[in-house]
């Protein structure tokens, strides 16, 4: 199982569409820190699979697959307002 996997499953329930969590409080579930959260999520190939845009930093948006700004975070942006996300800023 990658990393990326691991930290979803069996949190599978916990990101629901509309639903988001900082990468912080996943990683003290985890027993891990926020960055290794992040780097996770960055290196996740399969986005809309594994929902890592619903992954946010502890103040603002955080940045997606490895980018923190651009296109990829506008995609970010769009997923989670898509989804009815009220942290989509």
């Amino acid at each position: 199982m990658n990393r990326y996997q691991e930290i979803f499953d069996g949190q599978k329930q916990l990101f629901a569409s509309g639903r988001t969590r900082s990468y912080g409080d996943l990683a003290h579930e985890l027993g891990s820190a926020a960055r290794a959260v992040g780097q996770a999520c960055g290196a996740n190939p399969l986005p809309l699979v594994v929902p890592c845009h619903r992954v946010l930093a502890a103040r603002g948006i955080g940045g997606f697959a490895h980018h923190e700004g651009g296109f990829h975070l506008s995609v970010k942006r769009w997923l989670l307002a898509h989804e009815g996300a009220a942290t989509a800023r």
